[in-house]
């Protein structure tokens, strides 16, 4: 009898309601205790949890009543998921975001504008009104601005403490401005009361006015930064036509994008955007792709190229068949990277999350400390400074900027990277890049142009140049090498017909072995002919060794157990790739090279791009490649390693960083952390810039976040007040608490200004 292994998923929902870095955290740990949820993470900067779940043990709906158990709701989510990236917020699409920005904005100019009326009417000489009855005027508004545009705190105050009698930074507004508002009107309706206690009939109606207004003024400004932070997301998804024009028998017509089918026949005329991905089938032109590759000159396209969706027609008129639709095209599947990169976590935000979780009980505590300190030991008036100094306290208390120091963060870096073509997965691939000692890179493909070609062949034997080259296009038709390729096309250049091979076997960056014919032929390297127990000697040896030499690469071939032939390959280095190698040195990384291919040809590639002899590893296995990169690790450097085929995978997953070339096999790109969509080397020491800079700003983001709670919370209750005679009134407190989320998120945008165009 046999079990099923429960299928894992992963979901991402949007919550409504979370303010600081505490709610983070409470969301966190409902959703990890519900059975079934093998992982849960929440993004403050995003508004939304991402949650990894066994199928057979948990849905959605119960994930759902998680977060609601929690204190906070889920939002359901446009049918159009790209609605969704758009944002860049969660289930909020920008116009509802737009909207309520808008409520936000009114909600907080309304507030200060009341607060500073009422403070300025305190202030100013009252020749006709009394102090009493001023107060009774702004018992009316400050109560309006208390319920009306203060309502947002009490709602998530509330679910918040029925789910558990959780607290959060709602919870400190609320207790902060209730206080003040509460205070205010026992003193202005009841006065008598107050002065038979011997209190001081103050009023904190501007106070608590005040509070709201600045918190709320906080958040607005906050709220249009995060916006700023997703600007690449959008720009992305701004290069999607709501239109492609379909090829029919009757003419052509104009489809909305939702009705292209794959093998749909489309039109793009000159200054067009390529609605999907396909390939020309028809006519030609040279294509823009820099938003998606970062590459800036235009790039030829004949019958037979791909093209991808969102790119720009720049000057031909072309008919391409539709190959990817949705989902599936390039553009969607980067804007779901960028996606998800940006709503993941950093390491060095794991002490912020230890902290937040029990940020604001201790700060309710330090709170009450103060006002029983105040009474027991302040000066006259004890009740009214106890009150003052207790609000300051509670108001001053930031945990928002310790919840937005890392995501807003890796929000406009990833999203910035993205722009030219480089993908980062999260915040742990930015925090493995800009610690990185060792950067090993692949030839083929990486510093090579990965196209190689046939440059020349040596038959053996008696057999013909014609006959060696049906013989190897056969066996290697089903092999995805660049090399396999390079012989296949050579053949069909030449007009050469062959048969398809029986008993195909492929070593992955080694070798094929395959029967043709009857015939048994085996193509690869000399290692692999060698390993098949051959002897790759006389003739043989020499052709393989004069290849070599020169930097070409040999491919010998053996037909009924002897060699038979050996090609001559020659794939070019990338115009690019001396300049990227010395861009990674320049950074302190050492470069090295590793490579299936024979050592000369190695070697050769080594001397033109840059790398040391002795850093060259060549005519080793994928398995050896994972080796090394293991080997180095184990010697307490922090490697990434750089490639684009199947061979490389093994390595890619191994290394600290993996980095895949985005042109190359798509099972090295998901086993990599960044990919390069262009595949320009030199975008490796981009991604390293970009990351020490962003680990640089989370760095900064952290300090100010905890040395503003540091140094502001005891200045809040009183420390330097026996020496100094310095009190924080709670109306600027509120101000600084909302200045400290606003500069995090204002740092992280400097981020947008990061250099991230190769260098070279």
């Amino acid at each position: 009898m046999t079990t099923s292994v429960p299928s894992a998923a992963e979901i991402e929902l949007p919550v409504v309601g979370m303010t600081c870095a505490s709610c983070v955290n409470r969301v966190e740990r409902f959703l990890n205790k519900t059975p079934g949820v093998e992982s849960a993470s929440v993004n403050l900067a995003t508004e939304t949890a991402t949650i990894r779940y066994l199928r057979d043990l948990a849905a959605r709906d119960d994930l759902v009543r998680a977060v609601e158990a929690a204190g906070y709701e889920v939002r359901p989510e446009p049918a159009d998921r790209a609605a969704v990236a758009t944002s860049g917020v969660g289930a909020f699409d920008a116009d509802e975001r737009a909207r309520e920005l808008r409520v936000l904005g009114r909600q907080a100019l309304v507030s200060v504008v009341v607060g500073l009326t009422v403070l300025a009417a305190m202030w100013l000489p009252q020749p006709f009104v009394g102090l009493e009855d001023l107060n009774r005027l702004a018992l009316l508004p400050a109560t309006l601005v208390q319920f009306w545009a203060g309502r947002r705190f009490y709602d998530a105050a509330w679910r918040s403490f029925r789910h558990g009698f959780g607290t959060n930074m709602s919870t400190l507004v609320v207790v902060g401005t209730t206080a003040a508002w509460a205070y205010s009107a026992i003193v202005t309706l009841w006065p008598e009361l107050v002065m038979r206690a011997g209190i001081e009939p103050a009023t904190y109606f501007d106070t608590s006015s005040l509070i709201v207004g600045l918190v709320l003024t906080g958040r607005w400004l906050e709220g249009r930064a995060r916006l700023q932070t997703t600007g690449a997301i959008r720009a992305l998804l701004a290069l999607r036509p709501d239109t492609a024009r379909l090829v029919t028998p009757k003419g052509d017509r104009d489809v909305p994008l939702a009705e292209v089918a794959v093998g749909d026949l489309l039109r793009v005329r000159p200054g067009e955007r390529v609605p999907v991905d396909g390939v020309l089938t028809a006519g030609g032109s040279a294509v823009d792709e820099a938003m998606l590759t970062g590459e800036p000159i235009p790039v030829d396209k004949l019958e037979g190229d791909e093209v991808i969706g969102g790119t720009t027609n720049t000057t031909g008129s072309f008919v391409m068949r539709a190959t990817r639709i949705g989902e599936e095209t390039a553009l969607a599947r980067i804007v779901e990277l960028v996606r998800r990169a940006q709503g993941s976590k950093a390491p060095l935000q794991a002490l912020a999350d230890r902290v937040s979780g029990v940020f604001v009980p201790v700060v309710l505590v330090a709170g009450l400390v103060t006002l029983v300190a105040w009474l027991a030991f302040g000066p006259e008036p004890v009740v009214t400074r106890s009150l003052v100094a207790f609000i300051a306290v509670v108001v001053v208390a930031c945990p928002c900027a310790m919840g937005l120091a890392t995501p807003t963060a890796i929000l406009v870096a990833t999203g910035r990277a993205a722009e030219a073509g480089l993908l980062i997965r999260g915040g742990e691939a930015l925090e493995a890049a800009g610690h990185l000692d060792v950067v090993i890179l692949d030839k083929t493909g990486t510093l090579t142009l990965g196209r190689p070609t046939v440059s020349g062949m040596a038959p053996l034997g008696d057999i013909d140049e014609a006959e060696l080259l049906r013989l190897a296009a056969a066996a290697e038709q089903g092999s995805e090498h660049p090399l396999a390729a390079a012989i296949v096309a050579r053949a069909a250049v030449d007009g050469i017909r062959f048969p398809a091979p029986t008993a195909f076997q492929a070593s992955p960056g080694h070798g094929v072995t395959a029967t043709v014919d009857g015939r048994r032929v085996m193509v690869g390297s000399a290692r692999f002919i060698r390993e098949q127990g051959l002897a790759v000697d006389g003739a043989a040896g020499t052709a393989v060794a004069s290849a070599a030499a020169i930097g070409h690469t040999p491919v010998v071939v053996a037909v009924d157990g002897r060699p038979a032939g050996v090609f001559e390959i020659a794939d070019p280095v990338k115009p690019e790739a001396r300049a990227a190698v010395a861009e990674l040195e320049r950074l302190g990384l050492e470069t090295w090279l590793v490579t299936g291919d024979a050592p000369a040809t190695a070697e050769a590639v080594a001397r033109q791009v840059g790398i040391p002899a002795e850093r060259v590893h060549a005519g080793v296995l994928p398995a050896e490649k994972a080796e090394l990169v293991e080997s180095l690790r184990a010697a307490k450097r922090r490697v990434a390693m750089v490639g684009d085929g199947l061979n490389d995978a093994p390595a890619l997953a191994a290394a600290d960083l993996g980095i895949a070339i985005g042109t190359g096999a798509d099972v090295a790109v998901e086993a990599s952390d960044v990919t390069l969509v262009g595949g320009d080397p030199r975008l490796v020491a981009t991604a390293v810039v970009v990351a020490r800079r962003t680990i640089r700003t989370i760095r900064e983001n952290l300090v100010w976040a905890f040395g503003y709670n540091v140094v502001l919370i005891p200045l809040a209750m009183g420390l330097l007040y026996p020496v100094l005679g310095v009190t924080v009134h709670p109306a600027i407190a509120a101000g600084a608490m909302a200045l400290s989320s606003v500069s995090v998120v204002a740092n992280s945008l400097r981020l947008r200004r990061l250099p991230v165009r190769p260098v070279g």
